[in-house]
């Protein structure tokens, strides 16, 4: 046998080293990611001109927390995102501290309440944020652009909400044209309130009310927005409060959401006899709606931060970038049994981006069906009759060993997305789970929709009555989709599997 040269030798085991250690690419290819570095909580999300503006915590320094500044990311779609450079970054203070720009909102200023603008110009932009000094203060600030978002000034007489406190943030504020004034729902985190502020100028701020110590109280209160929502089949509109907490599952994160009314100073809720998430998930946190959206957007529509902080600063993405964003959302309510709803769907402009790429319809599952597709970029959409089944799954990403798995229980009516065996689970001891949440069929079917998208899945279940949003980590490229029943005959009503770009 002729020898292989000693230098030439390690140049192949240094290649065959480096391939099998080489970082899987889990970068989205449809969700919103930064470039590079850490983000977390979207903000100052706001429409203007033909475009979607998404700003977000970011660092502009590395790839985990700190140094928080905004990002800025334009759309015209609210799908092919634009990275601009930081809009809002840290600044340091005379006495040697520095500010950082926490979570905030963004607002057109139309009718220049707050004076920064020139006379008649109708497309001012303001910014009102946290402004976090560590370990001393946090107060409510404001910036302002007169040039769409791509430079900022700010106010040179911040803090213009200021309560002495060291934890007091992540203002939220709209327009209340029955008033005509700017109404602020902010929240005190760690006492489980959430504020009601109005102006006239976005600069001089009086307390109206306050919400709060109830729903879910097990983490500190974040990120709240007041939005007006359209109820289905009606003329009718609620108010929905919604408030970053914690998750049915203890120690995790998530929404929750109130359904009430709002009379320029009080929000009132209607009875709920249970807290009420937003996503069932363990990576959907920190969504806020969009302002001044075109009344060609008859629903409002958010974007959420994919993440969890129990393990966000772990998950293994690699040295480049941490954490990503969720498609947009448009949500309405809907009258149930149990009371008004939140349902939420991706908006309809994903759709336009999408090629078939598999159906089948009518189709007798009894044992496992193979579905004839591999891929880790897709969006899918499934209605199934259990029929005699007992346990329905639907398993993707899956390859030897490992698989996610959406599995419908049909004694208990039980929906769950089971990562447990879904790759890397073991970067840290909290993100392997299993998230249930009871799903009734209708019409004794089941109706999914997953988005697939590299290492995010959101699922809707019953036309986006449920939603459920996570990581997951997959070791292996084959992307293999198998449906199983257990127990009996399911009947396929309709599969589909649509690639997007």
């Amino acid at each position: 046998m002729k020898k292989i040269a000693p230098c030439l030798f390690f140049l192949l085991f240094s290649v065959a080293c480096f391939a099998q250690n080489k970082p899987h690419d889990y970068r989205p290819k449809y969700h919103y990611t930064a470039p590079k570095n850490w983000v977390n909580d979207p903000n100052g999300m706001v429409y203007l001109d033909g475009e979607y503006h998404l700003f977000y915590q970011y660092n502009p320094f590395g790839n985990v927390w700190g140094h928080m500044s905004w990002g800025h990311a334009v759309s015209k779609d609210l799908k092919n995102w634009e990275t601009l450079p930081v809009a809002l970054p840290e600044f340091d203070n005379a006495d040697g501290t520095q500010t950082m720009i926490f979570s905030g909102c963004a607002v057109i200023d139309s009718m220049n309440t707050s004076g920064f603008f020139e006379k008649g110009f109708t497309k001012g932009m303001v910014a009102i944020f946290t402004s976090h000094i560590e370990g001393k203060a946090q107060h409510q600030s404001i910036a302002y652009s007169a040039d769409k978002g791509r430079t900022w000034k700010r106010y040179d007489k911040n803090p213009v909400l200021d309560l002495g406190m060291k934890d007091f943030r992540d203002p939220n504020v709209i327009w209340y044209p029955e008033k005509q004034v700017w109404i602020m729902t902010v929240v005190k985190p760690l006492e489980y309130i959430a504020q009601f502020y109005e102006s006239k100028d976005l600069k001089k701020w009086t307390l109206l009310s306050e919400f709060g110590k109830q729903g879910d109280m097990t983490k500190i209160w974040e990120c709240p927005s007041l939005t007006k929502v359209p109820v289905e089949g009606s003329t009718e509109t609620k108010w929905v409060l919604m408030i970053s907490s914690g998750h049915r599952q203890k120690d995790y994160l998530a929404m929750q959401y109130f359904v009430g009314d709002f009379d320029g100073k009080t929000f009132t809720p209607q009875k709920q006899n249970e807290i009420l998430y937003v996503d069932e998930g363990k990576d959907f946190y920190a969504a806020i709606p969009f302002n001044n959206l075109p009344k060609s957007h008859a629903k409002p529509i958010m974007i959420g931060w994919i993440n969890d902080w129990e393990y966000a600063r772990e998950i293994p993405t690699g040295d480049t970038w941490r954490g990503g964003f969720s498609v947009a959302r448009e949500f309405s309510l809907k009258k149930t049994t149990d009371g008004l709803r939140l349902v939420q769907q991706p908006i309809i402009q994903l759709k336009n981006a999408q090629k078939a790429a598999f159906s089948v319809k009518n189709k007798v599952v009894d044992g496992t069906y193979e579905v004839p597709f591999k891929g880790e970029v897709f969006d899918l959409t499934l209605e199934i009759q259990p029929q005699e089944a007992k346990v329905v799954t639907l398993n993707v990403f899956q390859s030897q060993g490992e698989a996610t798995a959406i599995r419908y229980d049909a004694n208990t009516q039980e929906l769950s997305l089971d990562r447990t065996r879904s790759g890397q689970v073991n970067f840290h001891p909290r993100f392997s789970s299993v998230e249930r949440v009871k799903v009734p069929l209708k019409d004794g079917k089941l109706k999914i929709r997953l988005l697939a998208d590299k290492s995010i899945l959101e699922l809707f279940a019953q036309d986006g009555e449920h939603a459920l949003t996570e990581w997951i980590f997959p070791t292996k490229n084959e992307g293999g989709i198998t449906l199983t029943s257990e127990g009996g005959k399911a009947k396929i009503t309709t599969l589909s599997v649509h690639t997007v770009r």
